[in-house]
């Protein structure tokens, strides 16, 4: 059963689903982890609930902005956080995801009672050189990384979760 096709029969039957809560984790919080929550909310946001943060959080990249709004979604309001204030939060999260490179997601905190910790490495669009259109370009090829590697984990854990 596809995940449209599963979230009818859970309104027709008036259950109440309960949502996994995922964090997306880069170095600043303002691209790849930023992106890879805006892309989950839209894709399968009716099974997660996604939140990102940074190690040394920044601004929000005008180019992940960019290529957010060619396809609707807008992250121009968002705010970045530190990932340390997530964590002595509390929060407990079923999926941890690093979107950086390897050695930079070793700074991250082991978050206590999350399921699944994964790593997807994307390049990072702050690193990127060029004119503003190739940048831009370079930008939308992570974001469509992200969107496929996203398409695929609410493929895997949206259905398996659920049967």
């Amino acid at each position: 059963m596809g995940r449209a096709a599963y979230l009818g029969t859970v309104q027709a039957k008036g259950e109440r689903m309960r949502k996994q809560k995922v964090l997306f984790i880069c170095v600043h919080n303002s691209a790849r982890s930023q992106m890879a929550a805006a892309l989950l909310d839209e894709i399968c946001g009716e099974f997660f609930e996604p939140q990102s943060a940074g190690l040394e959080p920044g601004a929000i990249n005008s180019l992940a902005v960019n290529a957010l709004q060619e396809l609707g979604i807008d992250i121009s309001k968002n705010t970045t956080q530190r990932v340390f204030d997530v964590w002595k939060s509390g929060q407990i999260f079923q999926f941890v995801v690093t979107v950086c490179s390897e050695a930079e997601a070793e700074g991250c905190p082991i978050f206590g009672g999350v399921t699944t910790r994964l790593h997807w490495a994307f390049d990072d669009p702050a690193k990127f050189t060029g004119t503003h259109e190739e940048r831009l370009e370079r930008t939308r090829r992570v974001r469509d990384q992200i969107r496929a590697k996203i398409a695929s984990f609410c493929d895997e854990h949206c259905v398996a979760s659920k049967a």
